[in-house]
Formats: C-alpha cells, sequence, structure tokens
C-alpha cells in the first residue's frame, strides 16, 4: 500500500490523468474517480457522457467528501442475472423485480438507499448504547480500584491498632494477638479477592466490547452494500449490551476493638458493614431564589445563612439571605469581583479586578487589604483549605506568568507552583481551585479566551498527577469548558462544564466516575457553585443570551451519591 508524506519529503508528483502533462491537479472527478488539472477539466472532461452530472471537487476537498455506495448493482441472491431493486422491510432482505413479483409484492417495500439510512442509524443508536455501557462500566471499575484503595487504607489503620494494643500487654498475650493478626490478613484477603474478582470480569468485558465496537464501526465504514447487508444482521447483534454481574456491596475487613489485659477482653474483630460499588448520582431542588443579576458568578455562603453573591464583569456584590421564596438583600457593592470565599472564622476575602493584595469585607461592610499580597501577579481565584491556610491563583499577563501559591495566615507564601519537572508552565490561566483531602490540588485552569479549559491535579509537592480534559463522549460535539469546581461532602470533586451544562464527577485523583445533566432537573445555565456548612449545594446560574432581564437564579439542591 503506498503511504502518503508530507510535502518536500520525496513524494512522487501525480500527472494528470488526462493530458499526463505536468500541469498542477487542481480539480477530481468523483464519478469518473480521475484527477485532473483546470486545463482538461474544462476542454476534454467536459466532453464526457453526462459530464454535467458529474460530481467534481477541488483538490482540497479531497478527503471531505464521503464516497457513495452504488446501490445500483447488487446481485440479487436469488435470482441469477437480476439485481436489487428494493429493500423489503417485511423480511428483512434485498429483493430484485423477480423476488418482488413473487413473494415481496404486497410487503413493506422501500428504496435501497433508505434501507441503507435506516440500517446505519440503527447501528450507530447501539454502538452509541455500546459506549454508553462502556463508560458506566469503566466508572464501576474506577469505583471499585477506589475500595481497594480505601481497604487497604483501612487495613493498615487497624494493623497499627492492633500492634500498638500488643506494646502494651506484652508477652503474655502474644499468641492471641497473632491470631488476631491471621484472622485479619485473612479477611482482607477475600476482601479483595472477591472485588479484584469483579475488577477481572469487567476488564475482560471491556476488552471484548471495544473490539465488537470496532467491529460494528467496520460495518459501518464498508463502501460495498453488499458486503454491508450480509454483516449487518450479526452487528445489530453486538450491540445488545450484556453487561457483567457484580456485587452490588462487599463485605469489609473487621475493626479491631480494644479490651483489657486478660485474653477475654483484649480485643476482638467485628464486621464494619459492606462496602457499596453502586454509584447513585441524585440531585433534588430544595429551593429556588431569583436575583436582580444578570449572572451569578461567585457564590459564598457565610456561618450565619447568609451568601455572598457576584456577578463578576457585571459589577455587582451582594450580601443576601433567604427569607422564604425570596432573597433579602442585606448589604450591596459596586465592585469587580474575579474570585472569593470565606473563611471558617467567616472573614470574606475577595479579588478585585487590577489589584495584588486580596481585599477583606468588615463585619461593618468595610473593604480593606488583607494581608495576603501576590505581587507582582493579579489574584484571580481563592480556595480555603482552613482558617490558618488558603490557595490562590494568580496571573500576569504581561509577565507571561501563572501560579497557584499556598498561603498561610499571616500572608507568607509557603508554596509557589508554577512549572512542572521539565521548566514548563503547569497553568495558563487558574480560574478556580479545590482540594480534596488526600492533599490533592484541583485546578480549573483556561487555556483560552473562550472558556475551554483543562482540569490540573497537582499532588504532594506540585507535580502534575493527572490532568482532566472532559469526556470524549461528553464533549464529542462541544468542548469541555469548566467555569467552576468544588468537592463534595464525600470527597468528590464536580465541575461545571458551561456549553454542555453538565456536572462532570471526578474523583480524588481527577478521573471522571460519573456526570449529571442540570437540564434534567430544570437548571438551564448553571455557572457557579458552593457547598454550605449543612451540605445543600448552592447553584448560581446565568440568564438565557440574548435576554435583557436581569434575573439570574440561585438554587438550593439536596444531594445524594456523590
Amino acid at each position: 500500500m503506498a503511504s502518503s508524506q508530507p510535502f518536500g519529503g520525496g513524494q512522487v508528483p501525480v500527472n494528470c490523468k488526462l493530458c499526463k502533462t505536468d500541469r498542477p491537479i487542481q480539480w477530481k472527478c468523483m464519478d469518473c474517480s480521475i484527477m485532473m488539472c483546470a486545463h482538461c477539466k474544462e476542454n476534454v472532461h467536459s466532453q464526457f457522457k453526462n459530464a454535467l452530472d458529474h460530481k467534481i471537487i477541488k483538490k482540497e476537498e479531497i478527503g471531505l467528501h464521503k464516497e457513495e455506495l452504488d446501490f445500483t448493482n447488487i446481485k440479487c441472491n436469488e435470482h441469477t442475472g437480476q439485481s436489487s431493486c428494493l429493500y423489503c422491510n417485511t423480511c428483512e432482505i434485498l429483493v430484485c423485480p423477480t423476488c418482488v413479483a413473487k413473494i415481496h409484492k404486497k410487503h413493506d417495500l422501500i428504496e435501497i438507499s433508505d434501507a441503507y439510512n435506516i440500517k446505519v442509524e440503527i447501528l450507530k443508536k447501539g454502538q452509541s448504547k455500546m459506549q454508553k455501557s462502556n463508560y458506566k462500566i469503566n466508572a464501576k471499575k474506577d469505583q471499585l480500584n477506589k475500595l481497594v484503595c480505601a481497604e487497604n487504607i483501612k487495613y493498615n489503620k487497624e494493623k497499627r491498632n492492633i500492634q500498638s494494643h500488643e506494646e502494651t500487654v506484652k508477652q503474655q498475650v502474644e499468641q492471641y494477638f497473632k491470631e488476631l493478626k491471621n484472622k485479619l490478613e485473612q479477611s482482607h484477603e477475600t476482601v479483595l479477592t472477591s472485588v479484584k474478582s469483579d475488577l477481572n470480569a469487567i476488564s475482560l468485558f471491556t476488552t471484548q466490547k471495544e473490539d465488537k465496537i470496532t467491529e460494528v464501526q467496520n460495518c459501518i465504514d464498508l463502501s460495498n452494500a453488499s458486503e454491508f447487508f450480509k454483516e449487518v444482521k450479526k452487528m445489530e447483534k453486538f450491540t445488545e449490551n450484556q453487561e457483567p454481574r457484580t456485587r452490588l456491596s462487599y463485605t469489609s475487613s473487621p475493626t479491631f476493638v480494644t479490651g483489657n489485659l486478660n485474653q477475654s477482653h483484649i480485643g476482638s474483630l467485628q464486621d464494619d458493614g459492606n462496602l457499596s460499588a453502586e454509584i447513585n448520582t441524585s440531585l433534588v431542588i430544595n429551593n429556588e431564589y431569583q436575583t436582580e443579576l444578570e449572572l451569578i458568578r461567585f457564590v459564598s455562603p457565610c456561618l450565619d445563612q447568609s451568601i455572598w453573591i457576584s456577578s463578576g464583569i457585571y459589577k455587582v456584590l451582594q450580601r443576601v439571605k433567604p427569607e422564604g421564596t425570596n432573597l433579602k438583600v442585606l448589604s450591596k457593592f459596586n465592585i469587580h469581583v474575579c474570585g472569593m470565599a470565606v473563611t471558617p472564622s467567616n472573614q470574606f476575602l475577595l479579588c478585585v479586578l487590577g489589584g495584588t493584595r486580596l481585599q477583606q469585607i468588615s463585619s461593618t461592610g468595610e473593604l480593606t487589604d488583607s494581608v495576603y499580597d501576590v505581587s507582582p501577579l493579579l489574584p484571580i481565584a481563592i480556595h480555603v483549605i482552613s482558617d490558618n491556610k488558603l490557595i490562590v491563583g494568580a496571573y500576569n499577563g504581561k509577565l507571561k506568568r501563572s501560579v497557584v501559591i499556598i498561603m498561610n495566615k499571616k500572608g507568607d507564601k509557603e508554596a509557589v507552583y508554577e512549572h512542572d519537572e521539565h521548566n514548563q508552565p503547569l497553568f495558563n490561566n487558574p480560574r478556580r481551585i479545590t482540594t480534596t483531602c488526600n492533599g490533592n490540588i484541583h485546578v480549573a485552569d483556561n487555556i483560552s479566551d473562550d472558556w475551554c479549559g483543562k482540569v490540573v491535579v497537582l499532588g504532594q509537592g506540585g507535580h502534575i498527577i493527572n490532568q482532566y480534559t472532559g469526556h470524549p463522549t461528553i464533549n464529542k460535539s462541544k468542548p469541555f469548558k469548566p467555569v467552576d469546581i468544588v468537592t463534595t461532602p464525600s470527597d468528590n470533586v464536580v465541575v461545571i462544564d458551561v456549553i454542555t451544562r453538565i456536572l462532570h464527577i471526578l474523583n480524588d485523583n481527577g478521573h471522571l466516575i460519573s456526570y449529571f445533566n442540570t437540564n434534567d432537573i430544570g437548571i438551564e445555565f448553571p455557572h457557579s457553585f458552593a457547598f454550605n456548612t449543612t451540605g445543600q449545594l448552592y447553584i448560581g446560574c446565568t440568564k438565557a443570551v440574548g435576554d435583557e432581564a436581569k434575573d439570574a437564579k440561585l438554587y438550593v439542591i439536596n444531594i445524594e451519591g456523590f
């Protein structure tokens, strides 16, 4: 097979198929399947029979046009010398005129091309179903791996507990402690064996399913209609999902409970419930509030149940409090906010456009400087880790610098993350930040002015452990545009994808485990969110594109499953 090479790489020039000269090739006739120069197109090919009906494209468009299948010369399987002219929907076969006259006259007959399009659509839907099934099973696989990790952590913790208690009773109970450890080891192996058994079944299923998906795609891509209809029934069967059945829960290792110094009270291993491997995501609207903002760009709940909301570029910052079905405006400022957060001690911090130092608003409503200064950079994101520590995302366009800074309560910089081990920038524009219990930092980083971006996950020491750029199914036709990010009470990370209106649910290492379309519960334009102290999720929205009204909504959501 001839291989294509880039220009200047020794490629053999292609001559015009009509004049055989070295005139530059400019056209291709799709009907004749010949390449030709402009001269031959006008003076030679134009003289061909039915030339006016031929499809001629420019050289640059070659590859953009899919070659159309020929449905006019498919031989009938029943009658030699006859060509199939129609497709019988009743019998699901191609038929020739003789077939129609003898058997299929009163059947549901359609054009072959229509049948082809119908079958291709069926295959595509089946393929999509298979891909979604693959996604779900991969999510389950990821969850099972997370259970293995959690179980190992728990196992190590309980083993340390046993060993610590063993030190206090020394030789008198040595044999009993050995028996306890052996029993724990056996229980641990039993747990891992059951989980890994399902993981192996899932891995085998995904491998086989990917092969079938490829076979279906090959069938769809067939350029020979006859071969297509020979294969299509088998391919349709492939689209039927027979996912491996896994356990709904797994027996967990027992927990060590300390006792007194006599043998009967040294301790015992107790069942600690089951580990659930199911991913059941649920969002239910608890309350809905109308605001006077065009956009709720930021949401920051306070300890007293009041909420700071900001419209960002529209320069409106409000402190509001729910009263029945309305929001009471407690205070209002004309400020262009780039980022904001509330500390555990109820200190309100914000990034104001153009300033290098974080600002704060006192209980009396006074805007003052805080101790947090990132000069010569401009702060654009704030995430509070604790009352003694926070993370600031900052950049400077002129200096071409983007960083994530960990700062203590005094405003000192404890760590600055800017470059990877190859001295390449870690971020382009770190707009949102959150953290998980294992210390990982998740940064929603914009890579273009239209909010296209990725989630960069930093581990201990600031090294990249993952970069999430969206899911190929979710973001197949629309790019991933992360506009806000938050950590859930169960230590997963949720990202708002503003274009698809999908909430991407990631684990603590930044891998997708599930997703949720907010349209399913009537939330059309999500743009920001935050959790309050009771675990409810606030979702701030924007108005519809072209809508002149200032009526962005704020939702209070009860969540389950993530």
